[in-house]
C-alpha cells in the first residue's frame, strides 16, 4: 500500500490556484520581454551583431593624421620575458551595458562607463574604431600635430559616442589585474578625456614638436592630466565576452635608458588610399622622418603661417 498512488494528476491540492496564476504571469512577462527584445539571449545576440559590424576606416591622402578621422589604435606587440602579440584598443561590453527600448525611444546603444581591452582581431568594426576629436575647437580635416591635445571618441550609433578617459589611481579605482591607472569609456566629456601624441624617439622628440603626426608609425599616446602613456599589458589577461584579451592601462614603462618600452608604442591604423575597403597599410618598422618629408612639413608650416 505504500506505493499506491493516492491522487491522479487532475486533482488540485494545496495552493493550486496561486500556482496556476503565477505560471500564467511568468509566461506573460516572458512573452512581453521577448516582444521588446529584452531577453538575455536577444541582448547578447544584438550586442555581437552591432558591436562587430564592419566599419570603414578613413583614408589619408597625405600620410598625416587629421581631426575627424576614423582610426584603429594598434600595439604591435613585443616584450622581453613574455612575448606579447599585437592588439587593438577595443570596447569591452556585455548585455547589461545596452539601453533597453522601454527606457528610451532612441535606438539601443552602449552606456558608459565601459572597460577597454586589447583585442587580437585586426578587422575594423564598431568595437575597435575610434574618431580623432578636437578639444580646442580645431575644425575637422585639420592636421593633428605632436603635443596637441585631442580626444578619442567611439563611433556614433550603437557605440554611443563615448570618450576614452583616465584618472589617477586610488585604492578603489584602478585596473582590475595590474592595479595600475584605469582606462574607461565615459559619456561626459571633460579634462580627463584629453590625450596628446608624443614622438616615438626621445632624442628627436623636441625637434618634432608641432609637426604633423604620421599614420601607421609608432607613437606614444600620453594622458594630459596624469602624464602617463597608454600601455598594453601582455602579462595580465582579461576574460571578456569576446575571449581572452590583454589588459590596457595608462602607465609609462621605461627601460634602463629612460626610453619608453614597446608596451607604450602605438600606431594609428588607417585604410590604404589604393584600396579603401577593409585592407590596412602595413606598419612601418621605424618612424624616422626622411629629409624630404621634413622639408615638405617645414614648407607646409611656412605656408600656414604666411
Amino acid at each position: 500500500m505504500a506505493h499506491v498512488r493516492t491522487y491522479n494528476p487532475r486533482v488540485r491540492v494545496g495552493n493550486w490556484k496561486e500556482d496556476v496564476t503565477l505560471e500564467e504571469e511568468t509566461l506573460q512577462n516572458f512573452i512581453l520581454q521577448k516582444d521588446r527584445g529584452e531577453l538575455t539571449v536577444q541582448k547578447e545576440g544584438d550586442l555581437r551583431q552591432n558591436i562587430l559590424k564592419p566599419v570603414s576606416l578613413s583614408v589619408s591622402q597625405d600620410g598625416f593624421l587629421h581631426f575627424g578621422d576614423t582610426v584603429m589604435l594598434v600595439n604591435s606587440g613585443g616584450g622581453e620575458h613574455v612575448q606579447r602579440g599585437s592588439c587593438v584598443l577595443s570596447i569591452i561590453a556585455d548585455s547589461s551595458n545596452i539601453t533597453s527600448q522601454s527606457d528610451t525611444n532612441s535606438v539601443p546603444h552602449l552606456l558608459g562607463p565601459l572597460q577597454v581591452g586589447g583585442a587580437h582581431s585586426m578587422t575594423p568594426c564598431v568595437r575597435n574604431a575610434f574618431i580623432i576629436t578636437s578639444v580646442d575647437g580645431t575644425s575637422d580635416e585639420e592636421v593633428l600635430r605632436y603635443d596637441q591635445s585631442f580626444a578619442l571618441r567611439t563611433t556614433a550609433g550603437f557605440a554611443g559616442e563615448l570618450f576614452l578617459a583616465s584618472d589617477h589611481r586610488t585604492f578603489l579605482k584602478c585596473a582590475k589585474k595590474s592595479r595600475l591607472q584605469e582606462l574607461s569609456l565615459v559619456e561626459e566629456f571633460d579634462f580627463l578625456c584629453w590625450w596628446k601624441v608624443i614622438y616615438f624617439d626621445p632624442q628627436e622628440r623636441l625637434e618634432n614638436e608641432g609637426y604633423p603626426v604620421q599614420v601607421n608609425s609608432k607613437v606614444l599616446i600620453s594622458h594630459c592630466k596624469t602624464n602617463q602613456c597608454l600601455a598594453a599589458l601582455g602579462n595580465h589577461i582579461l576574460w571578456t565576452p569576446f575571449g581572452k584579451e590583454y589588459e590596457l592601462s595608462a602607465h609609462t614603462f621605461l627601460d634602463s635608458h629612460k626610453a619608453e618600452r614597446d608596451n607604450n608604442h602605438w600606431l594609428f591604423f588607417m585604410a590604404h588610399p589604393a584600396n579603401q575597403n577593409q585592407s590596412l597599410m602595413p606598419p612601418q618598422q621605424d618612424s624616422d622622418i626622411t629629409d624630404e618629408q621634413r622639408e615638405n612639413q617645414e614648407d607646409m608650416q611656412v605656408k600656414e603661417c604666411s
